[in-house]
Parts: structure tokens; sequence; C-alpha cells
């Protein structure tokens, strides 16, 4: 955090007024204002259509804002009107976006010298002695311990997105100038990852470094933020203070009524009928585990990174080698090879990395939605695309994924509802048996409620889910009752009522905990 003098500075070093921005005829952006001040860290909070991502277009320079928007950067003001991305640059903001353009094929050094030019010998060539020395100052400065000759795709996730810092703010001899604009810097680091970077953001801060900080993460934002503006629905909700506010207290601010009011209620799910039963699964992290998952129950599978969340899911869908140990599905045994086998069985699985394995990237949002059963529009060789545009029309509804047409590229959605597509893409084929890893992993709040009420319409319809998140507040509100993971092991069996911080406890407490 930063100082308590430059947290309360009342001058600034971006403000923004009556900032609007029309699409088609339709406000993005509502007469918004935004001032940040020196020194500080301050968060821009809203759910998918609240203005946040038009907002920092607008200040990029690459969208334009309606006439009538001002614009002051330091003891500049001046219009909006044919603000540019070269403007920007020159007033010194700097953007890092959520997934970074670096290549790590590439040295540190290399990365860092597109961020402004490589240097030359006399002879026109690359002064590599030069910049591996520039690099490595930069490296020092910034805290990165790796060499600058490393190549980039050898660092941690979050080095690498310090790396993306270090290239965007390196041309500014003092920190203290100009503002670094982070849009979901965490969004796709695994949570080991996510305390270093924002450990980083700190060090930035406290150093004098202006930081607008653009996250979904609530408790993210209240441990690195200074202030916080929320926006809803185009327009600025409140400015407030960070320090005493809860993550209910933001959920509030973002959508307008309580974080208990954000999910559906627990179900009483029968506990004599059992779908699934996993008896002494062992292999890889995962030690002589054993547990049942009743019809209709979303049951919740907690602990650290390294536990065996992830693998425990994966192993019963078929995708992870088990051991020992046996597994049986509506009261028979199965042992599945391949996850072809468990979803012929009615599993299906949303995975955590969905970028990576759960979405085809570069088609269209139909085709992932019906991947699933494609099969099924084939008739004597040919594809009934009719039927496939109405059962996706269908779905989209259903599932209230915001697109403007099915056929735009899957990659263009926000990611609550690039989710939703994978979660409608299983649930249309009504599975006994959901699994669930970190589904709302870089969603906003309002996302992912829309996503657990997909997911208790499913089991009012008697699908059973076995949910893995990190965040135990979701865990609460989200299972029926909840499962604790320790060293490959089960430690205890939560049952209702659920608490976050007693899941917090029981996640970190010894494994003798029951």
């Amino acid at each position: 955090m930063t100082s308590p003098a430059s947290a309360t500075a009342t001058s600034s070093v971006l403000r923004v007024s009556e900032l609007s921005k029309a699409y088609n005829g339709i406000l993005a952006l509502d007469g918004v204002d935004l001032d940040v001040r020196p020194g500080e860290v301050h968060a821009l909070l809203g759910g998918n259509g609240s203005g946040k991502s038009t907002l920092i277009k607008v200040l990029a320079g690459v969208v334009d804002a309606e006439p009538g928007a001002v614009l002051q950067l330091g003891d500049s003001t001046q219009s909006l009107d044919g603000w540019s991305s070269d403007k920007a640059y020159e007033a010194g903001l700097r953007f890092v976006h959520q997934q970074p353009a670096v290549f790590k094929d590439l040295s540190i050094a290399e990365n860092i010298a597109f961020g402004t030019e490589f240097p030359k010998t006399r002879t026109g060539g690359i002064a590599w002695k030069q910049l591996n020395k520039h690099t490595a100052e930069l490296l020092e400065r910034f805290g990165v311990h790796a060499s600058p000759t490393t190549p980039l795709g050898e660092l941690r996730a979050a080095d690498r997105t310090r790396v993306a810092i270090i290239r965007a703010v390196q041309d500014r001899e003092d920190a203290d100038t100009g503002v670094l604009v982070l849009d979901e810097p965490t969004a796709a680091l695994p949570p080991t990852e996510v305390n270093h970077l924002l450990d980083s953001l700190r060090r930035y801060a406290a150093s004098g470094q202006t930081i607008l900080y653009v996250s979904h993460r609530l408790d993210e934002v209240l441990s690195v933020a200074d202030r916080v503006t929320v926006l809803r629905d185009g327009k600025k909700v409140a400015t407030v203070d960070a320090k005493g506010l809860s993550e209910a207290d933001l959920v509030e601010l973002i959508v307008g009524r309580s974080l208990d009011r954000m999910y559906p209620e627990p179900t009483d799910a029968p506990e004599h009928d059992v779908v699934l039963s996993a008896r002494g699964l062992s292999g890889g992290p995962l030690t002589d585990v054993s547990f049942d998952l009743h019809k209709g129950e979303v049951l919740g599978i907690a602990g650290l990174l390294g536990s065996g969340r992830s693998e425990l899911l994966r192993m019963l869908f078929g995708a992870y080698k088990a051991n020992a140990g046996s597994v049986s599905l509506s009261g028979r045994e199965v042992r599945f090879e391949t996850p072809s086998d468990a979803m012929a069985a009615g599993m299906a699985y949303v995975p955590e990395e969905r970028q990576a394995d759960a979405l085809f990237q570069g088609n269209s949002v139909r085709h992932n939605m019906t991947a699933g059963d494609a099969n099924s529009y084939f008739s004597k060789l040919l594809f009934k695309h009719d039927a496939e545009k109405r059962d996706s029309a269908t779905a989209i509804s259903r599932f209230l994924i915001r697109v403007v047409h099915d056929s735009q590229p899957v990659e263009t959605l926000s990611g609550g509802n690039a989710q939703k597509v994978v979660i409608a893409r299983w649930l249309r084929r009504k599975p006994a048996v959901l699994l669930l890893d970190e589904p709302t992993q870089g969603v906003d709040i309002q996302a992912r409620a829309e996503i657990y009420a997909l997911v208790r319409e499913a089991t009012e319809a008697g699908c059973s889910v076995l949910l893995v998140a990190s965040d135990p507040e979701e865990l609460a509100h989200a299972c029926d009752r909840v499962l604790v993971l320790r060293n490959g092991r089960i430690a205890t069996d939560v049952r209702p009522p659920l608490e976050a911080h007693r899941l917090t406890e029981l996640m970190n407490l010894a494994e003798s905990v029951r």
C-alpha cells in the first residue's frame, strides 16, 4: 500500500470529466468522472458492460470519446477530442493488458527492447552489451531475479507480467510520473503467482508509481488498492477509500445488491441417492481419496494449490491415471481410460484453463457450443446448419450469453460469457455429473452469480456437481457440502452451515484437523 501522505493527497495525476461514449446510439459510458491521485493504487471495478474496458480504451487513444470530455494529466488540461495512442504515450500513460504481448522464445532483454528500440553500434548492428546492461539494471530495480539473456518462457507467469510492466515504464526515469494502467494483470496467473505480482505492485506504489488497476478479484483489490471507483451500466456509482471495505461492500456497489443475494439457496440434496462414489483413489498427489456425491448436490472441493484438487477431477474424467482405487457411477463400477469413455457415461468436465483447454479459438460461438454433440447434426452426410442455428439461439437465451451474433469468434467474448459458452456446451448434453474446476476464474461478480444460477438449475433437473474453487467465500455460498483436501487426502467433510472463514482455517491447518 502507499504511504498515508500520498493516499490522502488531494491533487490528481489523472482526472477525466464528463466522459461519454456511445455505440450505435447506446451509451457505454455516461458522463463518467475519474480522478487518480499521485502514488496511489486506484482500482476500477464493475461487471460486464459496466464501461471499464471502454474507459481504458478511451484513455489509451484507441476509442474516441463523445465531444465534451475533458482530460487533465498533471498540470495539463485538454479536450479528449482528437486524443490518440501517440498522445497517451507522450503524456506518460502506459498500459499492460490481461494477456501481455510478450515473446516467450526471445530473451528478456529482447522483450524489453521492443518497448523502445534496440541500441545500435556504430556499424548499425545491435549493441547487445549495452542492451543487456540496461536490462540487468531494470531487472534489479524491479526485483526480477533473472539474467537478461534468459528466454522469457523460462520465467514464471508473474515474472513475465512484471517484464511487460518493466517494458511499459522503462523510459521514464522517475517512478512518480505518469500512470501505469493494468487491465486484469492477474487473470491468467495461477494463485501462487498472484501474490508475487501483488507484492511487486505494492513496491511500485511505495516508490511513487501511480497505478490504475482493473480486476474482477475483489480480495486482490482490497489487499492492494488505496481507493476504488465502481462503474455500473456506464455510470460511476462511487469512488471510495478501500480501507475498511469488505468484499460484501464491493459486491453491493458493483451489482446493487448484497452478497447473500448473489447466489442461489443451497438445497437439501438426498444423502441416500448416491450418483458418484470414489473409494481409495490414489495417483499423482492423491492418496486414498474416498467420498460420495449425491443426486442434485453441489459438492465443493477446497484445498491449497498442490493439494490434488484439479487432479481429482481429471482422474474422475479419465484424463489422469489412477494407480489404485475404484469409481462407481449410479451404482455400477466404471473405469474410464479416456475422457470419451467418461462423456459416454454421462460425465462432463469444465477445466480450469478455458482458453487453452476448453475453447476452440478461431471458431464461432455457435460452433463452440455445439461441438459436444456435432454428430447429431449430420443426416446422410449432410450437416443440418439450420437446426444448429436454432439450437444455438436457444442456448444463448437460456444460458444468458451476451453476444452480438452467434457467428462471432469466441475469443471476442468477455471471460464470463466465454465460460458460459463452455458450460452451455456441457449442460446441453444433460450430464449426470458435472465437474467444474475454477469455473469463475477471471469472471466478474455478476457473471459469477449467473453461472451458479445455471449450475443450480442443472442440479434441480437431477445433475450432480463436483466444484473446485480457490475462493472460500464462493465455496461457502455455492455448495451444499465441502470436502477439504490436504496433501492429497480428504482432511474433513464440512456440513452446513458453511462459513468462509472456517473453510479458510481448515485449508491451512494441520492435516490432523477433523
